[in-house]
């Protein structure tokens, strides 16, 4: 029987981190999108209850598939199994060791102009 494939999509979005688990991402339809379908949100039966993790559900609350543009994906590991989703501010997602992208063009400067 073939292992499940469970993917973390660490990406950038209106000034926040978001850490999701998806069982499936492929190069999406829309030129310059990746798309992450059968988003997973942790254990259902569990009492204790994560802010975040809430949170994160209720951003997603209703979508089949998400689109989500190239350039503001940090990385995509497939995992052994899934962990908490999360929602960080940039500064915290910043002190935490995760290292976002920096543009490497600015508008209105050429690669000579830099």
């Amino acid at each position: 029987m073939p292992k499940k494939r469970i993917y973390k999509i660490i990406f950038t979005n209106q000034g926040k981190v978001f850490e999701i688990y998806a069982k499936q991402v492929v190069s999406g339809e829309l030129y310059g999108f990746v798309e992450a379908q059968g988003l997973l949100f942790g254990e259902r039966t569990t009492l204790v209850v994560d802010p975040a993790e809430e949170q994160l559900k209720l951003e997603f609350n209703g979508v089949n598939r998400t689109y989500i543009p190239y350039h503001t994906i940090v990385r995509i590991d497939e995992v052994e199994k899934e962990g908490p989703g999360k929602i960080l501010q940039l500064n915290t997602a910043e002190k935490s060791g995760i290292q976002l992208p920096q543009p490497s063009l600015f508008p209105g400067k050429g690669p000579e102009q830099s």
